[in-house]
């Protein structure tokens, strides 16, 4: 096999199977990962309707990913499963100095800032490649989003005596409420969509909520993953005085509060981009010990060549989603 089919979003709309060389060479210090499984997230949606901030057409699309290791190469051995860390850092930034290469100056995100892994072999730097073996390559495809709501976790300092609201129960409003839980935390959700809170009691998260319905009182942690200016905007009030608020999600619009009622809350307001190795390893440990079901996250699996035909009707219709798959070499 010399070629292979490279999922590319030509333009907002217009998604296509195009045919590029199978690389067979990686540069100095990169390996070549046969890819396996390819989570489609919100990132991808937004992309094929044209609403990301950060995007330039045509791209290959994809940045959850599982693969094997191509050949033998930097300590990773041929077929290994691996997780690919997207997240593409210089290494030379403030930022990266500082041991936050997930807020990189200079970041290169796989399918967003440069093309992607929903094709058969990529080529990822050796420090961005995680060994999975343990997990299916299917709950490995899943480490990525879940690693994002560790994250924000994590930045949040949050522990088992707080009381926590995550707003929007999409894929990482889910991973942001699955590691919030562990903490011992009482988590709290509210969406706009009944399945999505249908799915989250499925996965056996009893405060659930529509927006005009959160219980009053305040929250020691509010984490929005919503995407959505106005919630965003309206999550500052549930923060209980000494709390604090997580932005999760990012969107191109100017947020506003009110300056007084954030004073007289001495809120915290944290952003929290990408994840880092740590949360990785985190993400890691809760599938293999099965803290977090990974089969219970995936709702949907296709195969690539059906993924011209459903990419459209899925980013029309995530309200039923946690997390559709896309198979490529499983």
């Amino acid at each position: 096999m010399t070629t292979m089919h490279a999922g590319l979003c030509v333009e907002p709309g217009t998604f296509v199977l195009e045919e590029r060389p199978l690389p067979t060479e990686a540069p100095a210090g990169w390996v070549l990962v046969d890819i396996a499984v390819a989570g489609l997230c919100g990132t991808d949606y937004h992309i094929f309707e044209g609403k990301h901030p950060y995007l330039a057409y045509p791209r290959v699309i994809g940045h959850e990913l599982s693969g094997r290791v191509t050949e033998t190469a930097h300590g990773f051995a041929q077929g290994q499963l691996v997780v690919v860390n997207p997240y593409i850092a210089c290494g030379t930034c403030h930022a990266c100095q500082r041991g936050k290469p997930n807020a990189c100056m200079n970041i290169g995100v796989l399918g967003v800032h440069r093309d992607g892994g929903i094709c058969a072999r990529i080529a990822v730097p050796a420090e961005n490649l995680i060994d999975a073996q343990g997990l299916s390559s299917h709950h490995a495809a899943l480490v990525e989003f879940l690693a994002i709501g560790a994250h924000a976790v994590r930045r949040s300092d949050m522990t088992g005596a707080d009381r926590v609201l995550v707003t929007g129960a999409g894929p990482i409003g889910i991973g942001a409420a699955l590691f919030a839980r562990a903490t011992g935390a009482e988590v709290h959700l509210v969406d706009t969509s009944a399945q999505r809170l249908q799915a989250a009691a499925g996965l056996g998260f009893p405060h659930l909520h529509a927006p005009g319905a959160v219980p009053a009182g305040g929250f020691d942690v509010v984490m929005d993953a919503t995407g959505n200016p106005k919630a965003m905007e309206a999550g500052f009030a549930h923060v209980a005085h000494g709390g604090t608020y997580v932005l999760v999600s990012v969107v191109k619009d100017d947020l506003t509060f009110n300056d007084a009622e954030f004073h007289k809350r001495e809120m915290r307001l944290i952003g929290s981009r990408n994840a880092l190795a740590v949360d990785f390893q985190t993400v890691l440990a809760a599938l293999r010990s099965g803290a977090v079901d990974g089969d219970a996250l995936i709702s949907a699996r296709l195969p690539l060549s059906d993924l011209p035909r459903r990419i459209g009707e899925l980013a029309a219709d995530r309200g039923g989603i946690i997390k559709a798959v896309v198979e490529i070499a499983p």
